[in-house]
């Protein structure tokens, strides 16, 4: 259980210290895309660092979410800007919501429990 946590930390770090290095500019055209898709894509990683402390992970189940909720999260901002709406600010709201949710599940996992 630990090692599938050290893995996801680590990989977390690496790409971190290769996004510093790596000189890319985003047009202004796409920054709600890559942020919207960069929000779903955290909410499907910690959804996996909280399978994998509860023991129900399954990779196949994490691939999927992952992509898919980044296209769909990506999707919602494409039809929102074709519509005049702002869509995208619904997923940021979904999405964060369950990153948050996920975020406490896994804190109660490192508390010490009261007896």
């Amino acid at each position: 259980m630990w090692l599938g946590v050290l893995l996801v930390l680590l990989g977390l770090v690496i790409g971190v210290a290769v996004g510093w290095q790596v000189p890319l500019v985003i047009p202004q055209a796409y920054g709600k895309y890559l942020g919207v898709a960069v929000l779903a894509a955290l909410d499907s990683v910690f959804g996996g660092l909280r399978a994998s402390l509860e023991g129900r992970f399954d990779n196949a189940v994490f691939l999927s979410g992952f992509f898919v909720n980044a296209c769909l999260a990506a999707g919602l901002v494409f039809l929102g800007d074709r519509l005049g709406v702002e869509l995208y600010t619904a997923a940021v709201v979904a999405f964060g919501v369950r990153l948050f949710q996920n975020l406490a599940i896994i804190r109660r996992h490192f508390l010490p429990r009261k007896k």
